[in-house]
């Protein structure tokens, strides 16, 4: 399975869309490009394989992988990337702003599912990060 998220870049945070097979999944939300400066930054552009896992936090999640000088880069659901997120990806139904979206953990569901039963299937899930112009 091959997960693409297209990103766009706002001062204020980073927006984005998660297709697999040019199909939508969801909308995204990050924190804004800072360096991959951790807990300030969303993740550098590029391509990362995707496992599952579990914290008391956040339950069942996605654990995005060998993010350079990053470590538990995760999806999650959260609503404000600001606010709510360290460095990490929350899907969203809908967008509301910079960095902001609507309906997380619908949103999260559906994206879990549809890994999850990829994984189960013995898939390896690759995300591909990429923008639409540059930073």
């Amino acid at each position: 399975m091959v997960l693409v998220l297209t990103r766009t870049y706002f001062p204020e945070g980073t927006n984005g869309k998660l297709e697999c097979e040019g199909r939508l999944i969801c909308n995204t939300i990050e924190l804004p490009w800072r360096n991959n400066e951790r807990r300030v930054s969303c993740i550098p552009e590029g391509e990362y394989f995707i496992e599952k896992r579990y914290s008391l936090k956040f339950k069942w999640h996605l654990h995005i992988l060998d993010v350079e000088n990053r470590s538990l880069i995760l999806f999650h659901p959260a609503n404000n990337a600001l606010k709510e997120l360290n460095g990490c990806i929350a899907p969203v139904t809908k967008l509301s702003g910079p960095g902001l979206g609507l309906f997380s953990r619908k949103a999260f569901t559906k994206l879990k599912d549809q890994v999850y039963k990829a994984l189960e299937n013995k898939e390896s899930v690759l995300l591909i990060v990429q923008s639409t112009y540059t930073k």
